[in-house]
């Protein structure tokens, strides 16, 4: 069975634009999990098992044109993923739920906190990006368009999946990383699947992320490695963000941008103590703690 791709008990929430494609499993308070750009709901394999052994029902989603999602939408970003996240809440009747998201997940489920207190019990933040990189305008549109020829065809597939093996996963590796990128290749090849990501790329602004975080209310916790190249200084970012969103930070040696799948046996364990820490009727959490790697 194709892990990466398996369609086995998928379900589909309808949204304006098209569907976006979910799993569940377990049963107990929710827990949504959101994978960044460019990836599929696959990345959180090592922790959907121990959250459901744990007593947690789990909602793993795709974004919209990624995996099994439809590719029909022409909207994409922090905002639109966010209200994608609160629609899947509210379509499982489970709030309010825990958020957590990778990358560009981690702005979107912090924009839902902020929209949505009420359906939000907690946030678990991994690699997140909260705010947009201090560039100029010109530099931007520099590199919107090297995005529009770098992810197109014939070639942007293969462009994302040497990126994604290899400067975003720089450190530890997962066991299954060479078999989730190969999937991500094949995903990408699909009719529409390439042109969606490329649309995301250019649409995507973390800006609309920043100045919502003061609304934050919820508990969290936050994740970054050491080799992560998407932030200039990794350690300063999650001290502003441990600082901004009064989040525990978990620092991580040896991790690029995926903690979930490089270090699993940090993730998991933190995560759980984390959740455990939570009131069940998701009231707010009682004191951040300090955690690290």
């Amino acid at each position: 069975m194709d892990t990466i791709r398996s369609t086995e008990n998928v379900r589909y929430l309808s949204r304006p634009g098209g569907r976006i494609a979910y799993t569940v499993d377990g049963s107990g308070p929710l827990v949504v999990l959101v994978p960044g750009m460019g990836d599929v709901r696959a990345t959180w394999r090592d922790v959907v098992g121990p959250l459901v052994e744990e007593g947690h029902r789990v909602a793993t989603m795709d974004l919209r044109g990624h995996g099994d999602s439809d590719t029909t939408f022409t909207e994409h970003g922090d905002v639109v993923t966010g209200r994608d996240v609160l629609a899947l809440v509210q379509e499982l009747d489970a709030g309010p739920a825990v958020l957590a998201g990778n990358s560009m997940g981690g702005s979107s489920v912090a924009w839902a906190a902020a929209e949505r207190p009420d359906l939000v019990a907690g946030l678990m933040l991994v690699a997140p990006l909260l705010r947009e990189p201090p560039t100029g305008r010109f530099a931007r549109a520099a590199m919107h368009g090297l995005m529009r020829v770098m992810f197109a065809r014939p070639w942007g597939a293969r462009v994302w999946a040497t990126y994604y093996r290899g400067a975003l996963n720089k450190g530890a590796r997962s066991p299954w990383l060479a078999e989730h990128v190969d999937g991500l290749h094949r995903s990408l090849r699909e009719p529409g699947r390439l042109r969606s990501f490329r649309t995301l790329t250019v649409q995507l602004d973390h800006s609309v992320v920043e100045p919502r975080l003061p609304e934050v209310v919820a508990p969290a916790i936050a994740f970054v490695g050491d080799r992560d190249p998407d932030f200039r200084d990794p350690r300063a970012e999650l001290a502003w963000i441990a600082d901004t969103l009064a989040a525990t930070p978990v620092w991580l040696t040896d991790v690029g941008h995926y903690p979930q799948h490089q270090r699993p046996d940090v993730v998991v364990p933190e995560t759980l103590g984390f959740l455990a820490g939570l009131p069940r009727d998701g009231a707010a959490w009682s004191a951040p703690r300090t955690a690290g790697a």
